[in-house]
């Protein structure tokens, strides 16, 4: 049976447990979705949701519990939204502890502070129709290296990319109705884990 985690540090945990619990339900799928917080009940999964928050107290907690070494070596997927995003980034404009997954740089709060939060109707290279992007002092990505692929721009803001079993999105899926984006990880990112 797949096992999915949400990060349980800070952030939007139980939306995003409630969204996926909502796609797997949707998918037919035989998962269990639970709330982790150690490395012990990281590495048991095969996925990890990282959700929006502060990436800088989620980040120093991953390193700190010995979180970030669990998905490393257990080479677990990874789906990181708003600070998650931040967090599967190589380098970012604030020093602060990073997991490195993605090439990737990013700007923390690229889009402004809160008060510049916005929805907006995305056209991602993964969907067929828009998808409702909601944008909560976002960052974004201004460069994406290797083998990344930037899946969604606003303008030339990237705002979601994957590589490998990664995705990263600049806004908060779980804040809307559409599962699209935990379908998605849950299809197509999980199944790159061998």
């Amino acid at each position: 049976m797949i096992k999915i985690g949400i990060l349980d540090l800070q952030g939007d945990i139980s939306e995003h447990l409630e969204m996926t619990k909502k796609t797997i339900t949707k998918m037919n799928l035989e998962a269990k979705v639970l709330k982790v917080k150690t490395a012990k009940e990281v590495a048991e999964c095969q996925g990890i949701i990282i959700s929006g928050g502060e990436s800088t107290v989620i980040g120093r907690l991953i390193q700190e519990t010995g979180i970030d070494q669990a998905i490393k070596s257990n080479n677990i997927s990874v789906l990181g939204t708003c600070a998650g995003m931040v967090l599967l980034s190589e380098e970012t404009d604030y020093d602060q502890s990073l997991l490195g997954l993605i090439p990737m740089k990013v700007k923390r709060n690229g889009f402004g502070s809160q008060k510049a939060s916005f929805e907006a109707e995305l056209k991602l290279k993964i969907m067929n129709n828009h998808y409702p992007g909601v944008f909560i002092r976002a960052p974004y990505a201004f460069q994406v290296g290797g083998k990344a692929i930037p899946i969604g721009k606003i303008h030339d803001k990237i705002i979601a990319v994957a590589h490998e079993n990664y995705l990263a999105t600049a806004f908060h899926p779980e804040l809307t109705e559409d599962t699209r984006i935990h379908e998605y990880f849950i299809k197509e990112v999980l199944n790159c884990v061998e």
